[in-house]
């Protein structure tokens, strides 16, 4: 073979190899991108799924309203003149098989035995910045009776008042724009009823440990009325909510003895239920003494619901109604379990 065709010979097999290389490299980048799009369409898939999934959990959560709407109205309507815990529904477990091995569990509780934190300011929903001191009393009772220091009981009341009024008045320990203003992340205050008891976590001194110990008895009814205790559905761990009514007249060994020695089929009369409560053995007059039921208006219904691989926890705040009014839902709230 001349030199001229041996150059000519190197010259084709670079050829082909460089060909070879080209063609080797596309079929890399395709492969590549092929793998990203077959990902990209799998995450779509499984979006849409979860989205679906997402909103026949919240169908779902709606029918379970209509189910304890129904249940409620059933209660209240077997008596008009008092609600007690015959039939064993407070917080007790209803579970409901759902289509493709979905599952759901309702529970009802009685909403209205809590400490309302809007009864703090008196028609704070129509803007009139009035305290209300027997409620400032009745919160600070019960931060007492759930150990919390004076000084910090004193503190958390009062920001939590002026995080309510709709003025700009500091009250005593208490905290306006101006402290929040000032904060690293500025914010105002709300200046108005709050929607749920988690806005007290925003509030100027109130810590996690403060929240983790008040949640369980801390509400946000849409009412500034001072919260509407059932005798006849107090637990006897909810004993701190009767020292809240009786502040240094019952001590937490007495009140759980009161709650545990309730009859079965209820109280009846009011009269039955102060009757020895206090020490002095003198029932409470005036808002005290009104503000103690022996029926529930505010329910609430927490519900969880899976279907396939999404979970949904929900809220909702039910009014019972007053004068034979049906049951309804006025306030909810959901989150999908990730």
């Amino acid at each position: 073979m001349t030199p001229n065709r041996k150059i000519w010979h190197r010259l084709r097999q670079a050829e082909h190899g460089a060909a070879l290389l080209t063609v080797l490299l596309i079929v890399a980048v395709m492969a590549i991108v092929s793998a990203n799009a077959i990902e990209r369409l799998t995450l779509a898939t499984r979006l849409a799924q979860s989205s679906s999934a997402i909103n026949q959990t919240r169908h779902f959560q709606l029918a379970a309203e209509a189910l304890a709407l129904r249940r409620i109205d059933t209660l209240t309507a077997t008596s008009r003149s008092q609600v007690t815990l015959e039939g064993g529904w407070l917080d007790r477990p209803y579970a409901l098989p759902l289509p493709n091995g979905g599952s759901a569990e309702l529970r009802i509780t009685d909403s209205g035995n809590c400490f309302n934190l809007n009864s703090l300011v008196s028609d704070a929903a129509a803007g009139i910045p009035a305290q209300r001191p027997i409620a400032i009393e009745q919160f600070m009772a019960l931060m007492l009776a759930l150990g919390l220091p004076r000084e910090q009981a004193s503190r958390i009341s009062g920001v939590a008042v002026d995080w309510i009024d709709a003025d700009q008045t500091t009250s005593s320990d208490g905290a306006e724009d101006s402290v929040y203003a000032n904060s690293a992340m500025p914010f105002l205050t709300g200046d108005r009823p709050l929607t749920d008891a988690s806005e007290i976590r925003a509030m100027a001194g109130v810590t996690t440990a403060h929240w983790s110990r008040l949640s369980p008895w801390l509400c946000a009814l849409p009412t500034s009325d001072l919260s509407p205790i059932n005798a006849n559905t107090l637990l006897p761990e909810q004993a701190p909510l009767l020292q809240m009514l009786l502040p240094g007249k019952i001590d937490p060994a007495h009140a759980r003895a009161h709650i545990a020695a309730r009859p079965a089929n209820g109280y009846g009369r009011m009269e039955r239920f102060w009757q020895e409560a206090a020490r002095d053995g003198t029932p409470p007059v005036g808002d005290v003494a009104s503000q103690v039921k022996l029926t529930t208006r505010w329910f609430r219904l927490r519900t969880r619901i899976r279907v396939g691989d999404a979970t949904l926890t929900a809220s909702s705040l039910i009014d019972a109604g007053e004068n034979n009014q049906a049951a309804r839902v006025v306030r909810r709230a959901w989150s999908p379990e990730l």
